[in-house]
């Protein structure tokens, strides 16, 4: 068994998004991503389908070009390769959940 909170410790970088690893499984990669107002995240791809959940605050959610907004409370699938970007319109804080092989670096090159 293991445990995290996605609200305990919260650190937020007012320079650029900050991301933790809560856990890993034996299928996923939990991290949580803490987003000031106005931050981003590059446009950029998973090599494996994710999963994206909103906990709190406003994120402009692009994919393939075309953006929605994200609320608390939402959530957002997509398959492997699919283009998208993320930007604060709000203080957020977001889980993203990853396929146990995918890399926790190549997340970190899409923080602007």
């Amino acid at each position: 068994m293991k445990t995290a909170s996605l609200l305990k410790e919260l650190i937020y970088n007012d320079t650029k998004v900050s991301i933790k690893v809560l856990m890993e499984t034996e299928s996923s990669k939990e991290i949580r991503i803490l987003f000031k107002k106005g931050q981003l995240m590059k446009e950029h791809k998973a090599g494996f389908p994710i999963t994206v959940a909103i906990h709190q605050g406003i994120i402009a959610f692009g994919v393939n070009g075309e953006k929605m907004i994200l609320k608390t409370g939402d959530l957002i699938s997509l398959d492997a390769n699919v283009p998208h970007d993320l930007l604060a319109e709000a203080d957020s804080i977001v889980r993203l959940t990853l396929s146990k092989f995918d890399k926790i670096e190549r997340v970190k090159k899409v923080i602007a």
